[in-house]
């Protein structure tokens, strides 16, 4: 692949366009941002360099001038959606603001369906990631212990919100891909669930389904399992 490094380097670290010449015609932000419509528009895998190339209307070998290689790529785009993040003055209540970074990111997700696949800490030392990180740890300030813990905090609260929305985004996927209605399906699954808890062989899951036969409120869900997050770091808890 052109302009291949034989090392591992880091993107943010080279000049926004290598070579003489003129000034560059397109920034990095016109880069991701042209990445960003066609993931949003078509799917991560629509996203090459040669389709980049295209919206921006310049060929595809000069824009290896300002990326070099597809995975730099993606780092300008989750960087770009990062950027979307609000950052506001912490409210002095670290539970109630990691709660509502969480809900944010969750929301940030749904508006970029392709990010889930390309969170990685890897990616994790941009511009707007560095941002993001730095307002997460100043809403944590008043949580006592270590910031590495904090960190661990924000890395789980991210591991959930990822994990719970790919599941969101897959069930769309699936649902829009059958016949039926998400509805239809749930009727007929729980009816031979039922079946098969009535013979007895199950009798834990037969009880736990008396306790709470449905449906789940995934909202619900989703809270409560960013709160045992919390509690777990909550020395006062």
């Amino acid at each position: 692949m052109a302009g291949r490094a034989a090392e591992p380097e880091v993107i943010w670290a080279r000049p926004e366009r290598s070579g003489r010449g003129p000034r560059p015609a397109y920034s990095r932000a016109d880069i991701a941002a042209a990445a960003v419509r066609i993931a949003d528009a078509e799917g991560l895998d629509a996203v090459s360099m040669r389709r980049v190339a295209a919206e921006l209307g310049c060929g595809t070998m000069s824009l290896y001038n300002y990326v070099p290689r597809k995975e730099d790529l993606y780092e300008l785009m989750v960087d770009a959606a990062g950027g979307e993040h609000e950052l506001w003055e912490p409210s002095g209540d670290w539970r109630a603001d990691m709660l509502r970074v969480a809900h944010q990111t969750r929301g940030l997700m749904h508006r970029h369906p392709w990010l889930p696949r390309l969170m990685s800490p890897v990616y994790g030392f941009s511009p707007n990631s560095l941002r993001y990180l730095e307002h997460c740890l100043a809403c944590l300030d008043p949580m006592p212990g270590p910031q590495g813990v904090k960190m661990e905090l924000i890395a789980m609260l991210n591991g959930i919100v990822t994990t719970y929305v790919s599941n969101e985004l897959a069930t769309a996927e699936r649902t829009r891909s059958l016949p039926w209605s998400q509805e239809q399906e749930n009727a007929v699954r729980i009816a031979y669930l039922r079946s098969r808890l009535a013979t007895g062989a199950y009798p834990r899951m037969a009880a736990a389904f008396l306790e709470d036969p449905g449906p789940i409120d995934l909202e619900a869900v989703f809270d409560r399992a960013l709160t045992r997050v919390l509690d777990g770091f909550d020395p006062g808890r």
